[in-house]
């Protein structure tokens, strides 16, 4: 009999990075043979799958009521507790895997969980048991004031630049500690190597701690997999949010001086100002958001793509499906971007260093790629099918 997993994401649909991972999980394990249900907020946006429990509905926006609803699914009421038990009761899963579950669901299922006899297993996609804003950022660097004393997201107003959400980041971070929370993991996945060690810094158990990476989902997988011996067109290429802390701005600045033509896919808040102060550099072009097999496609016909995140990346499926498209990576020296870039693959530079990401550009447009090569190579470390076997260990 198979064994019986229970997926938790606050959102079911592909959001993000923790989302796209989550969703991912749930194909690469039935495919395996894993019985696996969802449990999630319901949400309008969410993919129907027939086997999926809800919490309901909560919004940080909208009437003083709605707020105080969200406070309190924060904290751990608002019917999440008795939803969670209900999945519980009705699937009766061997393994539950947290992924996204902060403020719109709560850390208290994940004791639930533990008390109703489960293996709990939760996959780190951000900083959130380490930094109570999640993103180990201030004033647009990296910081880490909140690993010693939480309080300082209150001094700082780190939560929407606002008071009211950070004293509840703070409460929530002071209800879910690290010992309550550690209590109830058996294992905690960590996606590289830079998060395990800032939660060591934290002083989480080594022995929970797991390094296992992300994965390309089986669908883009299939689809990187067929475009690698695609001619390269004398472009290179940033795919990603268009943010302060991604470092977008750093790279136009040092586009504008060289020859070679950037396209810029993805959209943010940064988009219009950005296009408004760039777009008339004829080497550098907007393509706005583009769909997955979009993406594949710019992937394939690149010479490189260039990361250049000012903040702590953790492992950025943007890097790995690049590498798995077999075009290199020119990324910045920070968080877990470096430990994707070997000497076949790309060159890293200091985040934030124009100077040393110009030199890396013209390098990587000077370099002569085994394309296939590394095609090869990132499609076997970052399969499904690799990530699952890992997993199988931890769900022992």
């Amino acid at each position: 009999m198979s064994k019986k997993v229970l997926i938790v994401n606050k959102f079911y649909y592909n959001r993000g990075g923790a989302e796209v991972v989550a969703i991912a999980m749930c194909e690469a394990l039935r495919a395996k043979g894993y019985s696996v249900a969802i449990f999630t907020m319901d949400y309008d946006d969410n993919f129907s799958d027939d086997n999926c429990y809800v919490a309901p509905k909560v919004s940080f926006q909208g009437t003083f009521a709605e707020k105080l609803q969200f406070a309190k699914r924060t904290l751990g009421g608002s019917g999440v507790k008795k939803a969670f038990r209900n999945a519980l009761e009705e699937f009766k899963p061997d393994v539950v895997h947290f992924h996204n579950i902060h403020s719109y669901l709560s850390p208290v299922i994940v004791k639930l969980a533990k008390e109703f006899g489960c293996r709990v297993v939760w996959t780190l996609h951000d900083y959130k048991l380490l930094c109570p804003s999640y993103a180990c950022l201030r004033n647009d660097a990296p910081c880490e004031l909140c690993f010693e004393d939480k309080s300082n997201v209150v001094k700082m107003r780190c939560m929407k630049k606002s008071l009211a959400p950070s004293i509840l980041a703070y409460v929530e971070a002071k209800i879910w500690n690290r010992d309550w929370i550690q209590q109830y993991v058996d294992a905690f996945v960590c996606p590289s190597t830079f998060i395990a060690n800032k939660m060591l810094q934290g002083g989480f158990d080594k022995s929970k701690l797991h390094v296992i990476c992300n994965f390309v989902d089986p669908a883009k997988y299939k689809i990187l997999n067929g475009m690698t011996q695609r001619a390269r067109e004398d472009v290179y290429l940033y795919v990603g949010r268009l943010s302060q802390e991604k470092g977008i701005r750093t790279l136009l600045e040092v586009a504008k001086q060289l020859s070679y033509k950037l396209i810029v896919a993805g959209g943010g808040p940064l988009l219009s100002e950005l296009k408004s102060k760039y777009e008339s550099y004829n080497q550098i072009c907007f393509l706005g958001v583009q769909t997955a097999e979009e993406v594949s496609h710019l992937l394939s016909s690149a010479r490189f793509t260039v990361v250049p995140s000012e903040c702590y990346e953790n492992n950025p499926l943007s890097l790995i499906e690049s590498l798995c498209a077999g075009t290199p990576v020119v990324g910045a020296r920070i968080g877990g971007i470096p430990e994707l870039i070997g000497d076949e693959s790309g060159y890293v530079y200091e985040s934030g260093n124009k100077e040393e990401l110009l030199v890396a550009i013209n390098k990587a447009f000077t370099t002569q790629w085994d394309n296939e090569g590394l095609a090869k190579t990132a499609l076997h470390r970052f399969s499904a099918d690799q990530h699952v076997a890992l997993l199988g260990e931890l769900y022992k």
